[in-house]
């Protein structure tokens, strides 16, 4: 890679780390447009080694939509978007181009076409509910709309590739109305989980698509409040959330043989996740539920995540739309913004901590764009915004995992890949500061990335937090890993 790559891909990441320090919530409400559009909204992307027991061979990936969904937000509550194209995609040779997308699609139908009627003085009305009793299991005759959704695997470009159905009509649970109306929401939900055949993959997969707690750690309010607390010094409590325990999400999640995801590569794949609508919608004057626009068109990206909290808070304003329809191969488009990182020098401002002077940030390049070298590089290093993750590095067992990742000497964390318990906040706050700078513990051993050096980041070893804690043993041991979804009554509640 040449010095002028070298600079444009550390610009980028410059930005994507120091900016990052405000994290508000991974990818939610990121971008002026994608504010319009909350069913395709791309909030957060996992992929690491399976840690469930038993499933040593698997990776998992998970991509979640619909941000800040209030528990008991009836009475049509949280279904996906029928005109939509939901994906995860896989890059396994470097290229920045995916090899590999499973495309999600989903259908929401109408018992009977009418939903659940009742005869009201000879007349036969539909209720106005999405269920009039009690739900045990799909398909429930007191279940007014049932959502299921199709599976199909693309092998290289992702509308022109090779296509493979997986699966059609995979039943989606209801979300968790209440527990009047789902009495054992998390035994109802595990009925979802389904096996699947992949296209040439020896081995089954596993895949799962329903409503979950969300699991993203963060101190929201006062963070978006110019860092309305100090970064330094706030103490570690629950009182800081404002996610976990309080919203929910809609979740995407599949398991994968290792086998089936790294094709002919080193065994390092890129990991990130997109929304599509179709390019021409038409409102109706006169809507109905199965037809309330027009549409049409060739299906336009609207919404693209992949390493935590980039667009959130490192691309200009003007340009978040653009992050969000770009592909990765396009992200030097976006190099300005990494050139001149702001949010350290706004920390350092606040706060007087340093920010680091080494520019270009080659230590965000390595993290956000271009993969840690002995880490999680793939075999050819192509500069571009993803998850990567090392599917040689072994899984971490849950009790065992640190929140801290790779800087807390746990390799199979972020950011080689993501884990639910990876306090990405924390992570990023510091080493958008200057921590990879500094000898990092590698089994124990203080080491020296080479990225830049002590002297240029003076803050590099504080503890910045934003005092919303987090850890792995908050999730489940399983997957689909997150918890089940808040129920809307009676509140308040206590999650496992």
């Amino acid at each position: 890679m040449g010095r002028s790559s070298a600079i444009k891909f550390t610009t980028i990441t410059a930005l994507l780390l120091s900016s990052v320090s405000p994290i508000w919530a991974s990818s939610h409400r990121e971008a002026p447009a994608i504010t319009e559009k909350p069913k395709v909204d791309n909030t957060d992307v996992y992929a690491f080694r399976s840690y469930e027991p038993g499933r040593a061979g698997f990776v998992t990936l998970i991509t979640n939509f619909q941000p800040f969904q209030e528990p008991g937000g009836g009475p049509n509550y949280y279904t996906m978007d029928p005109d939509a194209i939901y994906e995860i995609h896989i890059d396994n040779n470097g290229d920045a181009v995916e090899d590999l997308t499973f495309q999600f699609k989903f259908t929401n139908t109408l018992r009977d076409g009418k939903g659940i009627t009742l005869n009201i003085g000879g007349k036969e009305l539909p209720v106005s509910l999405r269920n009039t009793g009690q739900i045990n299991g799909d398909n429930d005759p007191d279940l007014a709309e049932r959502e299921t959704y199709s599976l199909t695997q693309v092998t290289g470009n992702r509308r022109s590739g090779q296509r493979v159905s997986v699966a059609s009509g995979l039943p989606k649970p209801v979300d968790n109305i209440g527990n009047k109306s789902v009495p054992n929401y998390p035994a109802y939900a595990s009925q979802f989980v389904h096996t699947v055949t992949l296209p040439g993959c020896a081995t089954q997969a596993r895949v799962f698509v329903g409503q979950r707690e969300e699991a993203f750690a963060v101190n929201l309010g006062p963070l978006f409040d110019l860092v309305n607390l100090d970064p330094i010094n706030i103490a570690q409590s629950d009182a800081n959330q404002e996610l976990i325990g309080k919203k929910n999400i809609t979740s995407i999640a599949m398991e994968v043989p290792i086998a089936c995801l790294t094709g002919t590569g080193n065994g390092v794949i890129g990991v990130w996740s997109t929304a599509s609508l179709p390019q021409a919608r038409i409102l109706r004057p006169t809507a109905s539920y199965a037809a309330p626009e027009n549409h049409g068109g060739a299906f336009v990206q609207v919404s693209r995540l992949g390493m935590p909290l980039v667009n959130e808070v490192v691309i200009g304003l003007p340009q978040k739309d653009l992050f969000n329809s770009a592909k990765p191969t396009q992200d030097s488009v976006l190099a300005d913004f990494v050139t001149n990182p702001t949010f350290p020098a706004i920390l350092e401002k606040l706060f007087g901590t340093k920010a680091p002077t080494n520019f270009p940030r080659n230590d965000l390049v390595a993290t956000f764009l271009t993969g840690i070298a002995t880490l999680n590089q793939l075999r050819t290093v192509t500069a571009s915004e993803m998850l990567r993750l090392n599917t040689a590095i072994a899984a971490t067992p849950q009790a065992s995992q640190s929140t801290f990742g790779v800087a807390g000497d746990d390799l199979a964390g972020f950011p080689n890949g993501r884990r639910p318990g990876d306090d990405v906040v924390d992570i990023v706050l510091r080493v958008a500061m200057g921590r990879l700078c500094h000898p990092v513990p590698i089994s124990g051993k203080p080491t020296d990335l080479g990225l830049c050096t002590p002297a240029q980041a003076p803050s590099g070893l504080l503890a910045f937090t934003d005092g919303a804690p987090t850890n792995a043993t908050r999730t489940m041991n399983a997957f689909p890993y997150l918890n089940p979804a808040l129920r809307g009554a009676p509140r308040p509640q206590t999650q496992p």
